[in-house]
């Protein structure tokens, strides 16, 4: 059971886990106390074999403001900042095995962006706004730059993170930011509908179609299709690729699809 005290809380139901950050009284600001309680919270949705998906969710109204400002301040003195540690939930995040989708009901900025970017799926509320804040503050958008621009176009990219202005959800999803923009009162409905996809997908299946998304453009086309080829036949042989082909003769649910889907 989560701690009533906890900064990320957990729950899981029906093969989904949820983190929701917890800590509105900064705007969910990506403290050194909430990324760990995040990784953690991450970790456990992955060691769990029941679980399916995650969604990134959060409670209050705003998404996450970006790095906890005030703690940041505070480490001047030792020389060092925290931001370092959201390039290790980021890490965590992208190289997560099953699907990410993230809620975003109100605004983020920043570092929050960052989190949503590495999200395999975002799904937004058209009101929420969105911002690369960091120019104004006399810094870069830097370690959120290895989420963010490849799911932008490059001249989206360059007018947002050079004006630092705010822009609103529909506007995220026509760069690429978030996979679609639904009116606040859909959101939950929204969500739903993604989480009760993903878990009808194969688990090894998901996470391999993770490890396809991230590769890089092949310079070896013939090199690429003939180590893709061996991968796909892979599948075909692996014990999942045979349930799956077998429910799909027998006009039944796949051995892993959770009860009741």
């Amino acid at each position: 059971m989560t701690s009533p005290d906890a900064l990320v809380r957990v729950a899981t139901a029906r093969g989904v886990t949820t983190l929701t950050l917890d800590s509105p009284h900064n705007r969910n600001a990506l403290s050194t106390p909430l990324m760990t309680e995040l990784l953690a919270g991450l970790a456990a949705a992955v060691a769990d074999d029941a679980v399916r998906a995650i969604v990134l969710d959060h409670a209050g109204p705003v998404f996450c403001s970006g790095a906890d400002l005030k703690e940041t301040a505070a480490a001047y003195a030792s020389g060092t900042v925290p931001a370092g540690m959201l390039g290790d939930v980021l890490v965590a995040l992208r190289d997560c095995p099953k699907p990410v989708v993230a809620k975003v009901a109100g605004p983020a900025r920043a570092g929050g962006l960052g989190l949503i970017a590495v999200a395999d799926l975002a799904v937004c509320a058209q009101e929420a706004t969105f911002a690369f804040t960091e120019v104004r503050i006399g810094v870069v958008p830097a370690v959120i730059s290895a989420t963010v621009l490849p799911r932008l176009t490059s001249r989206a990219a360059a007018e947002l993170y050079l004006t630092g202005d705010t822009f609103d959800g529909r506007r995220a999803a026509e760069v690429g930011l978030v996979t679609a923009a639904v009116p606040a009162d859909e959101l939950d409905a929204a969500v739903e509908r993604y989480c009760a996809s993903l878990v009808r997908g194969a688990p090894a299946a998901l996470a391999g179609v993770k490890e396809l998304l991230r590769r890089p453009a092949p310079t070896d086309l013939r090199a690429e299709i003939a180590e893709l080829a061996a991968l796909s036949t892979g599948y075909f042989l692996s014990d999942e690729g045979r349930e799956g082909i077998m429910a799909f003769r027998e006009k039944r649910p796949a051995a892993w699809v959770p009860a009741g889907d």
